[in-house]
């Protein structure tokens, strides 16, 4: 028996010579399953309702809606960009270092379904497979809070890259309320960019914040200037790259210390309702003294256009009996660093040595555009070196709180030790100027190196790990 193999052809022919006959043989490909072809209504839709419509609805800080196949049809080779690099949905914090409550990160399975989608031509599919459509509220996504605050007035915001305005107003609380929970809602979401509500005590004297809410009434002429109500370091005030060194200069706020303030509540892109009832049984709350005033601080961004007025209010959700551990709020900030022109990985530390026991609930990093990565490690006091947090990629435009899944107890005589790196070069593309050098200021064309972290003192006796 001869055999004779027929190639270049689309299937594979094997001809087989017995005598005068030929019986031809054909590899026949398998029929393409259903569940090689996603559709929209079928594979898609729960996808993107579960993941991405907080963000991607109507009249919303998205630019495009992902609610039905009409409106994200047109998108469709974006997002399989977007979710392949992992840019959609916002969340930067590296897997392979602490796990986190509110993490919004797509699995490997819901990333590959999405790339078949778009591979095999984007189809629509069957209405009827298309599950029930979340319910979008116009309003506050925590329900109907117990009070609303607002900023006061009709805000017309000026057209600008960078508008900054402080709004202080009256709580009335006859009595110190403790809060579970708040919730700043932007009013006209396509002029607000971020927010931070801080809360002003009776005995504070009234003036200007800074974007983190901190008073700038402290601000010595000699290392700052205040150019419209907004902080900008000197160029003459002393460098410092590496705030963990031994010997530090003699400058406000230098030290090592954590101190408690700023921001009570904060509304950044990308970013969910703060939460203080932790573990979900009333065990953990924030404080709002009575007489005390709210201050909003408004940064309005890119407003190109004359837009509808903006009225941001914050909703407050009342505990139903005061905590067993209060939440507090403790920052750590170098604001003397210095980022030369040019620098691709320019390096900038902050250490935080903690001198009675805490409880890390949460940590928000903050840069500016030329913000690269952030690495937050724990030094115990035994020597071991554990890190809980690390950003390789951050984004200004999507800042996100991480909230630890289970709280980090902090021993007395541990030392946070916080590393950013910042690109001040051409490669950033975000870089407004890489030819300056850049300092510490409240313009988004400036740079911060500060960090946010929710803390208690303990951890309650129901949360507490069991001893032996």
């Amino acid at each position: 028996m001869q055999k004779l193999i027929l190639g270049g052809l689309a299937t594979s022919l094997l001809v087989l010579a017995l005598g005068q006959k030929f019986v031809v043989a054909q590899t026949v490909p398998k029929p393409e399953t259903a569940a090689a072809r996603p559709t929209f209504s079928r594979d898609i839709a729960p996808i993107f309702y579960k993941n991405c419509v907080a963000c991607h609805q109507p009249e919303s800080m998205a630019p495009m809606s992902l609610l039905d196949y009409k409106s994200a049809r047109p998108y469709a080779a974006s997002i399989r960009r977007a979710v392949e690099n992992r840019v959609m949905p916002p969340w930067f914090a590296d897997p392979q270092y602490g796990h986190f409550s509110n993490e919004m990160r797509l699995s490997d399975r819901d990333i590959e379904t999405i790339k078949a989608w778009v591979d095999s031509g984007a189809r629509e599919g069957d209405a009827k497979d298309l599950p029930a459509q979340p319910v979008i509220t116009a309003g506050f996504k925590l329900g109907q809070p117990d009070i609303v605050i607002d900023i006061g007035q009709d805000y017309v915001v000026p057209p600008g890259d960078d508008v900054r305005k402080t709004f202080v107003v009256p709580t009335n609380f006859t009595e110190g309320k403790w809060i579970r929970a708040a919730e700043v809602l932007p009013g006209n979401p396509k002029l607000v960019h971020h927010v931070h509500l801080s809360v002003v005590t009776r005995d504070a004297k009234p003036g200007p914040v800074d974007e983190e809410g901190n008073s700038l009434g402290g601000r010595s002429p000699a290392l700052w200037d205040v150019v419209r109500g907004q902080a900008l370091l000197k160029d003459s005030v002393p460098v410092v790259n590496d705030a963990c060194e031994a010997n530090l200069p003699a400058l406000p706020n230098m030290g090592t210390i954590a101190t408690e303030g700023g921001s009570f509540a904060t509304m950044l892109p990308g970013k969910g309702p703060d939460v203080f009832d932790i573990f979900g049984d009333g065990s953990t709350a924030k404080w709002i003294p009575a007489g005390a005033k709210l201050s909003f601080s408004m940064h309005y961004a890119n407003v190109r256009e004359a837009l509808p007025p903006d009225r941001t209010r914050v909703g407050l959700y009342l505990a139903k009996t005061p905590p067993i551990q209060p939440v507090k709020r403790m920052d750590a900030r170098d604001y003397y660093f210095m980022l030369p022109p040019g620098a691709d990985n320019q390096e900038v530390k902050k250490c935080v040595e903690y001198s009675t026991d805490k409880v890390i609930l949460s940590i928000t990093p903050h840069m500016h555009y030329r913000g690269k990565d952030a690495r937050y490690e724990l030094l115990h006091p035994d020597g071991r070196r554990e890190t809980l947090l690390y950003v390789p990629r951050y984004d200004f435009n999507w800042q996100q709180i991480y909230r630890f899944k289970q709280p980090v107890p902090v021993k007395k005589g541990s030392k946070l030790i916080i590393t950013f790196h910042y690109d001040n070069s051409r490669n950033n593309r975000a870089n407004p100027d890489p030819d300056r050098s850049v300092r510490w200021g409240d313009r988004s064309e400036d740079e911060m190196m500060t960090t946010w972290t929710d803390v208690i003192d303990a951890l309650p006796p129901n949360h507490a790990p069991k001893s032996n």
